[in-house]
């Protein structure tokens, strides 16, 4: 992938940034840096603001922070500022209690470690922090300069200021040197005490770190893990185990080699790793961490805004909640994932025809392909194919990832195709015209076997595409389908045109349709689906002769219907998800799920919902007759 890239990074510098969906940019055309954290702080403004065209300043809750006490290593080609994509960032954070005497000493450091050399290949910082005392060590001023640094790299496309007028600016901090989704941190002796005291026991802090790998650490007694995360603990001090254990929930052990395991056996992730070791090999130990636990795991920042962060001074900034949920990771950052997912990005022209008013179309688009689809080996129309449309403001890859597709895929052998930057006003050509490419390109494809999904504005996408071409889609799964309105789209919805009502009659569309209580698609007022959501509802329904519904929030809170079958489930130990189904012939064809207590955003149990209702559908690409319960499912 970093080869198929390289052109795209050189014609970066040549190309300035835009919101046009065209010539997108997956990664910034930075070199690698080394920086004091001052330094870094001071020169990302001007940086970022040259490479995007975007005034940016220096994030202020960064304008006090200790100086001479950290350093900033920045990979090469990290995730762009334009979209979400910043979100996948790595940012390893290592706390040490020992000193340098000069930056270059503190580069050996990370260097001899190994994490410039990973860093490098997954794209994104390490932040080499060191205590402010340096007589006394890691303390409680060290604990607010971590919330410094937290606010700040997590703080992604905040501005201030009113937009078009000489004092608005973008914070630079998260964009030069910060992430969301993948931030692990290393603690080594006093280090390793600071993050056990200071940040495991504090629900805002330890709820965003997807990892930790601490080495030779001590905890207090009157500390306790305030959230699940995932641990490595070398010679931990008295009672640390113990008390990682409590956080995690763990309730099963076992052994890998030398290594102790403890884990939730409901949700794996949750887990605690310990080892003994007399002579420790850092370098060693750090890359055995980072591949056997840090690559399986990331955060996704779901929960409300400012929940469990009110007090604070940075409760404003963007993603400033807790906790974020934790969730199963597959890095894709070599190109190609350890289960054999092969994943490369297409710039081309091949779709220039089908274009908006403005000049619009169809430029980049990932494909996700298992490699026995590309080496030949794979059967014949064996592998599904799943069109994933990401939202407004996110990235493909980011998408994919953030909603839990692409551990589905790798487990399943499934192919993913993910544009970006679609255009609604032509999705209902240009996708299915995507989806004809990909099943032409690779005959291991089943035709018989391809779904649509896609999130927020991706949602209404894939409204776009069924009702454009019902015939090439086994099911269909919009999740959050709109966006709030706007002069171009009043209602804040797709509406079909009547031809596009017309087509999708001619074809049974299973169709599972998502949203949660704490988007503005649930009327909280009625307790229900808001008439965005109902016109959906009742448009498929039609589409599908089936009988329409007369909602009554009173009689069925939520839906606003009585369902032939309606379960109640716990995602990931953390959000309940209501599900109701309408049947026709014993067939299920509608699905709504609405969960409860999550705001707009990605999540990565939506794809496992949608992977859940989509296998059970195949569609004969011939007759365009569908078939339900396929493959024993």
């Amino acid at each position: 992938m970093k080869k198929l890239l390289s052109l795209f990074l050189i014609l970066y510098v040549m190309i300035p940034i835009s919101a046009f969906a065209l010539n997108y940019k997956l990664h910034l055309p930075n070199d690698a840096t080394f920086e004091t954290m001052e330094e870094a702080h001071a020169n990302g403004s001007a940086w970022l603001a040259k490479v995007t065209g975007r005034p940016y300043a220096p994030d202020p809750a960064m304008d006090s922070y200790p100086v001479g006490t950290s350093w900033v290593y920045r990979a090469p080609g990290m995730y762009t500022c334009m979209t979400a994509a910043l979100r996948m960032n790595t940012n390893f954070l290592v706390y040490t209690d020992k000193s340098f005497a000069s930056k270059n000493d503190a580069y050996a450091y990370i260097k001899d470690m190994g994490l410039v050399d990973t860093v490098n290949a997954c794209y994104g910082s390490i932040v080499l922090v060191t205590p402010i005392d340096k007589k006394a060590g890691f303390g409680d001023a060290d604990q607010y300069a971590f919330y410094q640094l937290q606010s700040a790299m997590c703080n992604l496309t905040y501005a201030a200021g009113t937009r078009g007028k000489p004092d608005f600016a973008y914070y630079a901090d998260n964009s030069y040197y910060g992430g969301l989704t993948y931030r692990y941190a290393i603690g080594i002796g006093g280090g390793a005490n600071f993050l056990n005291d200071y940040v495991a026991s504090t629900l805002d802090y330890v709820s965003r770190m997807a990892g930790m790998l601490l080495i030779n650490g001590k905890m207090d007694a009157v500390r306790e893990v305030a959230s699940p995360v995932p641990v490595y603990l070398v010679n931990p001090g008295d009672g640390v185990v113990e008390k990682y254990k409590a956080g995690n929930r763990t309730d099963a052990s076992g052994y890998e080699g030398d290594t102790q395991i403890f884990f939730n056996q409901q949700l794996p992730l949750r887990k605690v790793c310990v080892e003994q070791i007399k002579n420790i090999d850092l370098k060693a130990m750090v890359a055995k961490v980072y591949e056997g636990l840090f690559v399986k795991t990331f955060r996704n920042a779901v929960a409300n805004p400012s929940l469990y962060t009110p007090g604070t001074p940075y409760r404003n900034y963007n993603w400033n909640k807790a906790p974020y949920s934790l969730g199963a990771r597959v890095a894709f950052y070599t190109g190609k994932t350890a289960g054999g997912l092969c994943v490369t990005e297409h710039f081309e022209e091949r779709f220039a025809d089908i274009k908006t008013t403005t000049g619009e179309y169809l430029q980049t688009w990932f494909e996700v392909l298992p490699q026995e689809a590309l080496d030949g080996t794979a059967v014949k129309a064996s592998i599904p194919l799943i069109l994933a449309i990401h939202g407004g403001g996110d990235d493909a890859l980011q998408f994919v990832d953030e909603t839990g597709l692409l551990p589905i895929a790798e487990k399943e052998r499934i192919a993913i195709v993910a544009p970006n930057n679609s255009v609604l006003a032509i999705d209902n050509v240009a996708m299915p015209a995507l989806v004809r490419y990909m099943l032409a390109a690779y005959p291991a494809l089943d035709a018989s076997r391809v779904y649509v999904t896609g999130y927020s504005t991706g949602g209404m996408g894939t409204c776009a595409a069924t009702y454009g071409a019902p015939e090439l889609f086994a099911a269909s799964v919009p999740m959050a389908a709109g966006n709030p309105p706007s002069a171009t789209m009043p209602t804040g919805k797709y509406d079909p045109t009547d031809a596009q009502v017309a087509n999708i009659a001619k074809y049974d569309m299973p169709i599972m349709i998502m949203c949660s209580t704490y988007e503005g698609f649930f009327d909280r007022n009625v307790g229900g689906l808001d008439a965005r959501y109902q016109t959906y509802l009742t448009t498929f329904l039609s589409g599908n002769h089936m009988d329409p519904i007369t909602f009554d929030f009173a009689s069925y809170p939520r839906s606003g219907f009585k369902a032939d079958r309606y379960s109640r489930t716990v995602l990931n130990g953390e959000y309940v998800a209501n599900n109701w189904v309408l049947n026709k012939n014993g067939i299920p064809m509608l699905s709504l799920n609405i969960t409860e207590g999550l705001p707009h955003g990605l999540y990565q149990e939506y794809g496992v919902l949608g992977w859940n209702f989509m296998k059970h559908y195949a569609r004969d690409p011939k007759t365009g007759k569908l078939r339900y319960n396929v493959n024993g499912f």
